[in-house]
C-alpha cells in the first residue's frame, strides 16, 4: 500500500532541503532582526536624531547641525531643567497658527514651573536676579512684563534671542509637549560633542555694563 501523505507536492518539497544561499540569507535574517528591533525601540523610546532648520539657536547651534535627542527622562516625567536645550513638539498657539502637531523646535529653558521671569533692560530676569552670564549673544530688544511660569510648564527661548519664535511670543510650554533633550552634537565633526548646558562666560555687552 503506498501511503498517500508520501505522493503530492508536500512529498516533493519535503525532499528538497533548502538551497545554501537560502540558508545563508535565513541565518542573516535572524542575526539581523534583533538589532534592528533594537535599534527601533532606542529610536521610540531613548535617543533620537534631529537636523538643526533655522537659526534661532545661535551661536550654540549652527543651521544643518546634527544633535541627538535623549527621550528617555521626559517618558519617565522628569522635567528638564534650566539651561537644557529641549526639542518639543509646537503648542496650543502655535497649532492654532497652522503648525503641524508632529513638527518639532528646539529652545533652551530659561525658566520652569513656579519661577518669576520678565525680560527688561536687554536682560533675562529670573526671581528677582537677572540671569548672568546668559547664553544669548546680544542684548534682548523685547521685554516680557513679569510672569510667573505655571506649575508643569517651561519657559523656552532660543539663544538668538532677537530672531527667534519662542515663549517670550505664545508663552510657557507644557511640559507634555517635550520631546526630550538635545545632548549631543554629532555633526559636523569639527564641533563634535556634547552640549553645553552651563552658561557661557560673559559676552562683552554685559561685561561692559557690570560695575
Amino acid at each position: 500500500m503506498v501511503d498517500s501523505r508520501s505522493d503530492g507536492p508536500a512529498a516533493v518539497a519535503d525532499s528538497h532541503p533548502p538551497s545554501q544561499p537560502l540558508r545563508e540569507v535565513g541565518a542573516l535574517l535572524r542575526g539581523i532582526l534583533p538589532w534592528l528591533l533594537v535599534a527601533v525601540l532606542l529610536r521610540w523610546l531613548v535617543v533620537e536624531p534631529r537636523w538643526i532648520p533655522s537659526g534661532s539657536m545661535l551661536p550654540t547651534l549652527q543651521l544643518e547641525d546634527r544633535v541627538l535627542v535623549q527621550k528617555l527622562l521626559p517618558r519617565l516625567g522628569v522635567s528638564p531643567g534650566v539651561g537644557s536645550i529641549v526639542v518639543f513638539h509646537p503648542p496650543e498657539a502655535l497649532l492654532e497658527a497652522g503648525y503641524d502637531s508632529q513638527a518639532a523646535l528646539i529652545k533652551r529653558v530659561v525658566a520652569v514651573g513656579g519661577d518669576q521671569v520678565e525680560v527688561r533692560d536687554g536682560r533675562l530676569w529670573r526671581n528677582g536676579e537677572a540671569v548672568d552670564p546668559d547664553w544669548s549673544r546680544d542684548p534682548m530688544a523685547y521685554s516680557l512684563p513679569p510672569l510667573r511660569v505655571p506649575l508643569g510648564h517651561l519657559l523656552v527661548l532660543g539663544d538668538n534671542r532677537n530672531a527667534s519664535l519662542d515663549s517670550h511670543l505664545w508663552g510657557p510650554l507644557p511640559f507634555r509637549r517635550v520631546i526630550g533633550t538635545a545632548v549631543w552634537r554629532y555633526w559636523p565633526l569639527e564641533r563634535f560633542g556634547p552640549l553645553r548646558f552651563s552658561a557661557p562666560p560673559l559676552p562683552a555687552w554685559q561685561t561692559a555694563n557690570m560695575g
